[in-house]
């Protein structure tokens, strides 16, 4: 009986900041089990989830010897990527995910900040992140108008391409 209320909840329209909409609501969250690691994520408007994932990556073959950074050195990447599910029963869905990340700096081990930190780089972590997703922007435009697609506006439709 709970799995129908469920359902029916699921399907009736929400408002959430002046739009309507279907599904979870707004503030629900789900946590995801992946083998070796944890997906968490928070939906905070009818679009768009925040989330979080934690785990340990093994090489799928050994480090040749001597290669590498140094153990305890730390990685800060910015990742942009499509996730792509299909659900396969009440509990499982197939993930299919593929991007891009981008390194935004490092830690070595003996230091006390990461490289973007360090005074006199007149740079943050901010700025990184920005110039990166501006490339990806561009990316992207560029491809519609590979492809000869206009602009999709919300609330006003299609734009005709520039030509």
């Amino acid at each position: 009986m709970a799995k129908d209320t469920s359902k029916r909840h699921y399907d009736i329209v929400k408002e959430h900041g002046g739009r309507t909409y279907t599904g979870m609501a707004v503030g629900g969250h789900h946590d995801w089990d992946y083998k070796d690691g944890r997906w968490s994520e928070t939906k905070v408007s009818p679009d768009k989830w925040t989330f979080t994932f934690d785990c340990d990556k093994h090489r799928t073959r050994h480090a040749p010897a001597g290669s590498g950074a140094a153990v305890g050195t730390r990685y800060h990447w910015y990742i942009v990527a499509d996730q792509r599910v299909a659900k396969l029963d009440e509990d499982t869905y197939h993930t299919s995910m593929s991007g891009i990340k981008f390194k935004v700096g490092y830690r070595r081990p003996h230091w006390r900040a990461w490289s973007y930190e360090y005074p006199g780089r007149g740079v943050c972590y901010e700025d990184i992140a920005i110039a990166f997703l501006k490339g990806v922007i561009e990316e992207l435009e560029a491809r519609k108008r590979a492809r000869g697609l206009g602009a999709f506006l919300p609330g006003i439709g299609t734009i005709a391409a520039s030509r």
